[in-house]
């Protein structure tokens, strides 16, 4: 593996340094605490860890300890920290090389302890033996112990992380040696002296740490009411910047957390049940517990802290009308924000509400937050092959939704939307409404819901996507809401709820099936996007007809924007599989590289996700749609909770579908023509031709023709005498139709103000979706229609997640006015926008 020295964390590749071959990290304890005052996160984090039985094998083959990052010190550079939990900083540069070292992923956080923890009091109540007082800890004494401990079924979890919680709160250990650790740029790594093996490494130790306010896992801003809050990002680095981990994706864990924050903040975290807060003695702060009895990833791991509200299900009558129209936060008046937008402490501390909780089935009558839109519509949606069939679980034991026949029956969990309280009334008739529709339909198409309940959270206008799934909890952006509250149609929620979506698909393709390797993201965003559009075609209730329409036009919308990005970016970068034939293999201690993943230019790149997208439809061309929606049930069936590759998917469909292979589909020929080159796959070239005839392309065409020929009018009457014009009747678009206009029209090389002027109004484009918007800003900077330069301002400031290339679209064209305006809303929002946005944009401005 390279020294850190070699790795620009600006450019290169992401390292992953957690020895997974030699030891895992079975469970996280964490008990932090939230400062805002000097934005910082503190606390402890303690680790359950499991020797590997690959580490045995590779002792008895006497495997020196220079083959890879856990059994050899790393070079020493600029930041390094040494310590222990006893004085003198330079013991762990001084032990002997051939001491095992647990390695984990670490960046950007303030370690300052690191302690073997002392079990006795609770494994002597177990009836495990007491460690002699003058001995070190007895290694098979506490090994017995908790291999006890992660051998109980799941049937006694609820026991399980009581005894979890009560060993986090064991003293450390006072006799014996102590443990020595070393933070580097990437990386803690922790040592006991004399400990060789990892079979004789602490099963248990404690770290007490601090994050930095810049730290990339987590950021510190201020939300739409202007009120501070901290999340978790997303970013490449995942949560080493949050917590010290083992970032690989095979390191599976579960974890209990413990998170005290300023008692008007509410906290939002993966977790099985909803936290009730609890009073820390400190009338200042509250105390939340989440926990999951699921192993997952480290980097699934999520936490939201802010002054959020709970969005209510239904606004009184007669306040209905309180949010002025606008973008942003249009601010609640008094009485609205007084009856909907109660301190958080005051909504989590009202009746008790278990979520989900396995001593009672909970179905979609009891749940919670169910809003009342489409109730009747749902009820006509056929679930008869919804019923359990007889699932073998493949994965290691925990509590499965998957084996519970309530869960079977369940067609919407449990759900809560939160979001600042200017943007309860969008949040409520975007989001909350839409919620049952959304995920009765995804357990429609792919059965059981993978997790028991669901918050989303409206967060702050710097997020730099639309959305980001993770267990139990979706994080939007405010793009996605309407700039004005909707109708009852559907049509104007287009993009919050195909976005809805696309991140609840995320639990069957990306959360409780993951890849094994980080580079193969097409497994989770390929999946999504092509879900996305099922289960959104399912919620609208649309005829087969109507959903093969709407299909064919938004695939033609995503074979130009894949066109658009394949020939604008480098090649390198639009591989699906880049490590190939290596895909998924890991060094001997388990440590890896992730291709790519610090490269800013790949942040903004959809090619996982429109590429994945086209090669399952591809394979559904081949089988029909149907076949291959229940072959992902069979698919979900087999691998849910566990982490998968490409070929996995790839070699059980082609077992499943037999007769592909005769027709010459191999998993080599996939892997050659999708997954291992750049560029278009020639049958996409040819499915194009087909998209581009469909029938509502067709009609958007026409309308193109009619503002083709207005604006031509408009042009001839400059320089003729004016005469009276013609009227022209506009046909009515949907949202996605209005996207593909402004393309069609964005190809035009001249539109007069005229035409600019009559299709802002006839189309009411500033009140659009983010989508349309987005499209009308671009063709507003192409024509320089100074008369909009408002919208794109607005844009700019209030759609950061989708308006990035549009300042480089500002700055190409060497309009001094134009340029004035990127670099006006760029210092606007360069404090509250996302670091890697922030540079991309700032290197096309300055």
């Amino acid at each position: 593996m390279e020294p850190d020295g070699e790795l620009n964390p600006d450019t290169d590749d992401l390292p992953l340094r957690a020895n997974t071959n030699h030891i895992l990290v079975r469970h996280y304890v964490l008990d932090l605490i939230v400062c805002f005052d000097k934005k910082i996160i503190s606390g402890s984090i303690v680790l359950f860890l499991e020797p590997c039985s690959a580490e045995m094998a590779k002792a008895k083959a006497d495997i020196g300890p220079e083959t890879g990052v856990g059994a050899r010190q790393e070079p020493h550079e600029e930041g390094t920290k040494f310590g222990s939990d006893t004085q003198g900083s330079d013991l762990f540069q001084s032990s002997n090389v051939e001491d095992f070292t647990l390695v984990l992923d670490c960046c950007d956080l303030e370690v300052s302890k690191v302690e073997e923890v002392d079990t006795d009091s609770v494994s002597a109540a177990l009836g495990f033996p007491l460690t002699a007082a003058s001995e070190d800890i007895s290694v098979d004494s506490q090994a017995g112990f908790i291999q006890h401990l992660f051998s109980m079924p799941s049937s006694r979890w609820k026991e399980k992380h009581r005894l979890f919680s009560l060993c986090s709160r064991s003293p450390g250990v006072q006799k014996g040696n102590s443990l020595h650790f070393h933070t580097d740029h990437w990386s803690l790594q922790v040592k006991k002296m004399g400990v060789t093996t990892s079979q004789g490494f602490p099963r248990i130790i404690r770290i007490y740490y601090m994050t930095r306010t810049l730290g990339g896992s987590v950021r510190w801003t201020k939300d739409q009411d202007n009120r501070e809050c901290v999340y978790t990002a997303g970013s490449p680095i995942n949560n080493r910047a949050l917590f010290p981990c083992q970032e690989p994706p095979v390191a599976m864990s579960t974890w209990q957390a413990r998170v005290r924050a300023p008692s008007d903040c509410v906290v939002l975290m993966s977790g099985e049940e909803e936290a009730v807060p609890a009073e820390d003695g400190d009338t200042h702060f509250l105390t939340w517990n989440y926990y999951v009895t699921m192993p997952m990833p480290a980097s699934t791991f999520t936490l939201a802290v802010g002054h959020w509200c709970l969005v209510p299900t239904e606004a009184p009558s007669a306040l209905e009308n309180e949010v002025e129209g606008g973008v942003g936060c249009s601010c609640l008046k008094a009485e609205f924000v007084s009856e909907l937008a109660k301190s958080p402490g005051e909504v989590a501390r009202g009746a008790p509400r278990q979520i989900g909780s396995r001593d009672q089935a909970t179905s979609s009558d009891s749940a919670f937050c169910h809003s009342s839109l489409g109730h009747k519509e749902l009820s006509l949606t056929d679930y008869s092959g919804m019923e359990d069939d007889g699932i073998s679980c493949s994965h290691g034991d925990y509590p499965c939704r998957f084996t519970e026949r309530s869960a079977w029956s369940q067609r919407v969990v449990p759900h809560r939307v939160f979001s600042p309280a200017c943007l309860l009334q969008k949040a409520q008739m975007g989001i909350l409404k839409l919620l049952p529709r959304c995920l009765a339909a995804a357990h429609a198409v792919l059965g059981v819901h993978p997790f028991p309940r669901l918050d989303v959270l409206i967060v702050p206008a710097g997020f730099s996507s639309l959305g980001m799934a993770s267990p139990h909890i979706i994080f939007l952006s405010q793009s996605v809401l309407c700039k004005e509250c909707p109708g009852s149609g559907l049509n104007r929620l287009t993009l919050s709820g195909s976005r809805i979506c696309h991140e609840i698909a995320h639990s069957w393709f990306g959360l409780v099936i993951g890849a094994r390797d980080w580079t193969e993201e097409w497994i989770s965003e390929g999946f999504a996007t092509f879900l996305e559009d099922i289960i959104w075609a399912q919620a609208q209730q649309l005829s087969s007809r109507q959903t093969a329409e709407q299909f064919d036009l938004k695939a033609l919308l995503r074979w130009r924007r894949l066109s658009d990005e394949l020939q604008n970016s480098n090649e390198e970068l639009q591989i699906l599989r880049p490590n190939m034939e290596r895909t998924g293999q890991v060094s001997d201690t388990g440590s890896s590289t992730i291709k790519h993943a610090l490269n800013p230019d790949k942040t903004f790149m959809q090619v996982h996700y429109l590429k994945g997208y086209f090669l399952l439809r591809f394979l559904a061309s081949e089988v029909g749609d149907q076949h291959l929606i229940d072959f992902f049930r069979l698919f979900v069936k087999k691998y849910h909770g566990q982490l998968v590759l490409s070929q996995d998917f790839l070699q059980m469909f082609l077992i499943t579908f037999p007769h592909m292979e005769r027709k010459g589909l191999t998993l080599s020929a996939i892997y050659a023509d999708w997954l291992d080159r750049p560029g278009i796959p020639e049958w996409l070239h040819e499915r194009s031709a087909v998209w581009s005839q469909a029938r509502l392309v067709e009609e958007v065409k026409a309308e193109v023709v009619k503002w083709i020929l207005s604006s031509r009018t408009h042009q001839a009457k400059g320089r003729k005498r004016k005469r009276a014009e013609p009227k022209v009747n506009y046909k009515e678009l949907t949202t996605e139709q209005l996207v593909m206009l402004l393309e069609l029209l964005l190809e035009e090389s001249e539109l007069s103000v005229s035409s600019m002027r009559a299709l802002h109004k006839t189309y009411n484009l500033q009140k659009q979706d983010a989508e349309v918007r987005h499209r009308w800003c671009e063709l507003v900077v192409k024509h320089t229609y100074s008369q909009a330069y408002c919208d794109v301002e607005d844009f700019l400031l209030h759609d950061q997640a989708m308006g990035v290339y549009l300042y480089g679209e500002l700055m190409v064209q060497e309009d001094p006015e134009q340029q004035a305006l990127a670099r006006r809303c760029l210092a606007l929002v360069q404090e509250e926008m996302d670091q890697s946005a922030r540079r991309v944009v700032e290197e096309m401005i300055l």
